[in-house]
């Protein structure tokens, strides 16, 4: 299937309509849908947010900033679909609970789109997986328990593979209490990043 195809095709996916509506939020689907078939790097994270879901652009949030400083790329750069993809484990947000916080990314959109989508992503070399949900889809039983884990062994899954906590506010205590993610992997991570963008 060519590349606009399968954009417009997500774009136009409508089959968590019902589930969305029972959310808090009670939104509706609107697929943030944001790679080239060209991109170099990979960004595999979890689900837009609340803010991407309103802007219609991928880590448009503080979020998106930490991300972007992690990687040592302008925004323009960031935003470049033939040099950067972006792929989600969900393309929509999936919605507050009842106490407001995120849901998970529902498994039915990944299950749907997402083999097809890395599957014409074939110039990737480069893959950042973001948050747990898109390390365990990636790495199977290679993602080790958890988060913590599966990021302080980035050097088994190095140069073309680097795990990532998510960028999210939420775990600036996390960054504190693991120094070695800023002293260690962000500067193999930004050479790598530049490597594939020179």
């Amino acid at each position: 299937m060519p590349v606009p195809k399968l954009v417009s095709e997500i774009q136009s996916c409508q089959i968590c309509t019902d589930r969305f509506a029972a959310t808090k939020t009670a939104h509706q689907p609107r697929p943030v849908v944001w790679f080239d078939q060209g991109a170099r790097i990979l960004i595999a994270g979890q689900a837009p947010g609340m803010r991407v879901h309103e802007a219609g652009k991928p880590f448009a949030d503080p979020s998106g900033d930490r991300l972007r400083e992690w990687m040592g790329v302008d925004t323009e750069t960031f935003y470049d679909q033939s040099r950067i993809a972006i792929v989600p484990m969900a393309f929509c947000f999936p919605g507050y609970d009842a106490k407001g916080s995120d849901l998970p990314p529902p498994p039915i959109c990944a299950k749907t789109w997402r083999a097809q989508v890395v599957d014409m992503l074939n110039e990737v070399r480069l893959t950042l997986l973001i948050g747990g949900y898109a390390q365990k889809w990636h790495l199977g039983a290679t993602a080790r328990g958890g988060v913590t884990q599966t990021v302080s062994a980035w050097r088994d899954l190095a140069p073309d593979v680097i795990p990532l906590p998510h960028p999210s506010w939420r775990n600036t205590g996390w960054l504190k209490k693991n120094p070695w993610f800023a002293a260690e992997l962000l500067p193999a991570l930004r050479a790598r990043v530049a490597q594939e963008l020179s």
